[in-house]
């Protein structure tokens, strides 16, 4: 693909306003224009900063202009279009950027201080701090040095993506193996899937007929909601209304009780609004169910996230952070508050380089020092992506030689200890990790019927089946065995059908 002005037309690099503005000193241009011959970008063994002879070249060209680059006012991206290359630009040298097929070229690495895409013209400008790895400098603070690098009087990284100075390292873009969690599944993993021809006011007749006159017919309630997804579940509240000018969930309510009541009602509200009621039923009251807390928070996406806490304001009349804060304390309450944000890097790309300082920053938190700084768990568990994690996980076994929950076990206690290590098992195995919460739930005399609600309906359309998997690999039994087991009636069968089936 061509863009304009580019190659750059005769007298220097015409850049445009607002673009990646040259730091003074950085990059004097090397001869022989772009892209460059061999022995140029990225430069050969030595790395970054180079040695004498090598990055960055003698001035003199890309192309030669009076004064050199750095360019007159504006800096880079170039013309519109701008960066990525052209078709065959830059080819890559060994240990440099791979070409990524998504549009928009380069797809950064998550290395701090790295380049975070721009949402204008392509170019390249520091990461904010918000959201982004807790090393970053915040946008638009003042740097010096190479844009995007360490803060002044911090060693400079190497240049992401050059050649390292211990060869063996692994880059980004290559194909070093990372530690990940069992391989994510792919298509839908769901145990409801939409009914054909679903019509809503055919719907919200069986239910009206299941509830009109002497008795209620349990099992047409069990049979349309059990069989259809929460989009086709959901409008059959409107569509009662409108038809029959009554309240389905008060109709319901009146004619049903105990579990059963509870459940049919989770299946017909939207999950932004479900997980907003947990979270509520969760705070509110004498005792607080943290371990719903985290397990909310740490399974669902930044959207979904935010989506909760607009939910929660206009619901409850408060924000769910002030109701986070004056329900719990220390270093937990700061646990949540991080989570609550849904401001959680969630690029996919992963550079290993980066894991491997995370893990030893992790180590130095704690097991290495007398005490633990709470703070740098925090920073790290709840910003970094997942698959970052997961292989700042894997590095921190391989330096030390202990799982990182094993860690966080012996250096805190209480409920941080039981947040932190929620945290990285839902981030290490999300289908294990709600396997194990389902098993807790029915372990023993009772049952823990809202953690065994919440997780049945708040899954079924998302991972059911991994779930199913994990659960009987653990346990030797399937989920299905153990719901059976351990519930009855009207409300055993309609979490068997949420459980879709026996493994």
């Amino acid at each position: 693909m061509s863009y304009p002005g580019y190659p750059p037309q005769s007298g220097a690099y015409p850049p445009q306003a607002g673009g990646y503005p040259p730091q003074q000193g950085a990059y004097p241009p090397q001869a022989g224009g772009y892209p460059p011959a061999a022995g140029g970008y990225p430069p050969q063994a030595g790395g970054y900063p180079p040695q004498a002879g090598g990055y960055p070249p003698a001035a003199g060209g890309y192309p030669s202009a009076a004064g050199g680059y750095p360019p007159q006012a504006g800096g880079y991206p170039g013309q519109a279009g701008g960066f990525p290359p052209q078709a065959g630009g830059f080819p890559p040298q060994a240990g440099g950027y791979q070409p990524q097929p998504a549009a928009g070229g380069y797809q950064p690495q998550p290395a701090a201080g790295g380049y975070q895409p721009q949402p204008g013209a392509g170019g390249y400008q520091p990461q904010p701090g918000a959201g982004g790895y807790p090393s970053m400098p915040p946008a638009g603070g003042a740097q010096q040095g190479y844009p995007g690098g360490p803060a002044p009087g911090q060693p400079m990284p190497n240049y992401p993506g050059a050649p390292a100075t211990n060869p063996t390292m692994p880059v980004y873009g290559s194909n070093a193996p990372s530690a990940q969690a069992p391989a994510i599944s792919k298509g839908y993993r769901g145990s409801i899937k939409d009914f054909p021809g679903a019509d809503p006011l055919r719907d919200v007749e069986v239910l009206r007929k299941a509830m009109k006159g002497f008795g209620t017919d349990e099992s047409a309630i069990i049979e349309l909601l059990g069989s259809r997804t929460n989009k086709q579940r959901v409008p059959l509240v409107a569509g009662y209304k409108t038809t029959y000018g009554k309240d389905l969930f008060h109709d319901l309510k009146s004619e049903l009780t105990g579990n059963f009541e509870k459940l049919v009602l989770a299946t017909l509200m939207t999950p932004v609004h479900f997980d907003a009621s947990e979270l509520r039923e969760a705070i509110k009251g004498a005792g607080t169910d943290e371990a719903c807390l985290i397990e909310i928070l740490s399974s669902r996406s930044n959207a979904e996230i935010r989506e909760i806490n607009q939910v929660y304001k206009s619901e409850y009349g408060k924000t769910l952070e002030d109701a986070i804060i004056n329900d719990t304390s220390g270093h937990f309450r700061r646990l949540l508050v991080s989570l609550s944000q849904g401001n959680r890097d969630e690029r996919e790309t992963v550079d290993v380089s980066i894991a491997k300082q995370d893990a030893q920053k992790l180590y130095a938190a704690g097991e290495n020092k007398v005490g633990t700084d709470e703070s740098q768990f925090n920073a790290i568990l709840c910003a970094r992506s997942k698959p970052h994690l997961r292989a700042v996980f894997h590095e921190y076994q391989q330096m030390c030689g202990r799982d990182i929950e094993k860690s966080i076990g012996r250096e805190m206690s209480g409920h941080v200890e039981d947040g932190m290590v929620a945290v990285v098992k839902c981030i290490k195995n999300t289908a294990a990790y709600f396997a194990e919460r389902l098993h807790k739930a029915m372990q023993g005399a009772g049952t823990n019927d809202t953690t065994l609600m919440r997780i049945m309906v708040s899954r079924s359309e998302v991972d059911m089946l991994d779930i199913r998997q994990e659960y009987k690999r653990i346990y030797g039994k399937s989920l299905y065995t153990a719901i059976s087991g351990d519930t009855s009636g009207d409300y055993k069968k309609l979490l068997l059908k949420l459980c879709g089936g026996s493994d």
